[in-house]
């Protein structure tokens, strides 16, 4: 591995609004599987294609857990080896069935009622503070942070104190890593404080129901139970807000798109779906995957030991699978996106941000029928070095 030619650093550019860097399409073609260098950790191979994305988050010879015996391929200053997100079976299986047992379909759709009236109260808000309005601060954040914190019993009075240490997760270039340090400690602490008091006291919520079913049946540490419930108020905040202000602005920048769902309300599952895939969430790559064999994938031997990082935003625009991949297509039928993952790390919360991204939808579209960007969409601003990619403000008029 040492006589190899120092491969080019990645990422090749930095994010730009929603924009996904044309050249993974040329490396789709040319050179599927490349070698790249790190901004942190050891070089890695950047898998680009729909088909090997596959196959890299379905193998199970592609291991996270193997990751901590490595200086881990990465873009953060810090590894991510929080939790389920780091884990092989048998331990990944172990948190995951928890997961299914508390967080499931049944329990995501008695969420409904409330999750509208949610939106309807931050509507109320909005009008009633009368326009422009910011739909990141007035609307989307406060309608995420809300619904995770009522699922996991989080005081959402408690959102200003915790909101800041959630930053850390995704930061890669806006925090030192000590800083990354101190925040997860802070949140990890916090919702360890919210265990101990669920234990003593119980309540319908599913920081409760994790508390019981890991001691009745999983057997699950103190530092498993905390960082999973991190993970899952990381996940419920702040990317289902930035998917939801990240879909707004695809709207807002497609209006004949945005006009057909107006009128044709039927569209709404296959817009969540398309928005699921056209929005390049995360910015450039997920967690690196580690051979645990020699494994050839897109005709490149990937040796044991070797890192691979897969570029989701990449494998939603292969062109082999989606027709006009490029195009914003609320019409679209065939969308086997890759936008809540793969395999065994597929996300769990899929089925609460499907609903809470058509909920948001629905009710704005209803009450602000002629809701608009207040401002040049090229004059808005994005957060800058994060691995999640969000709008700063989205001002509105109606």
């Amino acid at each position: 591995m040492n006589d190899r030619p120092t491969p080019p650093s990645y990422p090749f550019n930095e994010a730009v609004a929603l924009d996904v860097d044309p050249l993974y399409a040329k490396l789709r073609v040319e050179e599927p599987v490349s070698r790249v260098g790190c901004p942190f950790g050891e070089d890695a191979w950047l898998v680009t294609t729909y088909a090997d994305m596959k196959t890299i988050l379905g193998d199970s010879r592609f291991s996270r857990a193997r990751a901590a015996e490595h200086d881990e391929s990465r873009l953060t200053p810090l590894p991510i080896h929080t939790s389920i997100l780091g884990m092989d079976p048998p331990d990944h299986t172990r948190l995951r069935r928890m997961l299914t047992k508390v967080f499931t379909t049944g329990r995501v759709e008695l969420l409904r009622s409330r999750i509208e009236q949610e939106a309807h109260l931050l509507i109320d808000a909005l009008v009633a503070e009368g326009a422009p309005g910011d739909l990141m601060e007035g609307f989307a954040v406060p309608f995420a942070g809300t619904v995770v914190c009522d699922l996991l019993g989080v005081p959402f009075a408690d959102r200003e104190q915790f909101r800041g240490w959630l930053d850390a997760f995704s930061a890669t270039t806006v925090m030192t890593e000590e800083e990354v340090e101190a925040d997860t400690e802070r949140l990890h602490d916090y919702i360890r404080k919210l265990m101990i008091g669920r234990r003593e006291n119980p309540q319908d919520d599913l920081i409760s129901a994790m508390v019981k079913a890991s001691d009745e049946e999983d057997k699950l540490s103190e530092t498993e139970l905390v960082e999973l419930a991190s993970v899952l108020l990381i996940a419920g905040h702040e990317t289902v807000s930035s998917q939801l202000i990240d879909s707004l602005y695809v709207l807002f920048t497609h209006p004949d798109q945005w006009e057909l769902l107006k009128n044709r309300p039927e569209l709404m599952p296959r817009a969540v779906e398309e928005l699921m895939r056209y929005v390049p969430l995360i910015s450039h790559v997920t967690f690196a995957r580690y051979a645990t064999e020699d494994i050839e994938v897109g005709g490149t031997v990937v040796r044991a030991g070797e890192s691979v990082l897969p570029a989701i935003p990449s494998a939603n625009r292969d062109e082999s699978v989606f027709e006009n991949a490029d195009r914003f297509d609320l019409t679209r039928e065939h969308n086997p996106h890759l936008g809540f993952g793969y395999g065994i790390h597929r996300c769990v919360g899929a089925p609460l941000a499907r609903l809470e991204l058509s909920v948001a939808l629905d009710s704005l579209f209803a009450r602000l029928p002629e809701l608009r960007c207040a401002v040049p969409v090229e004059s808005l601003e994005w957060k800058d070095g994060m691995q999640v990619r969000s709008l700063l403000r989205l001002p509105v008029t109606w």
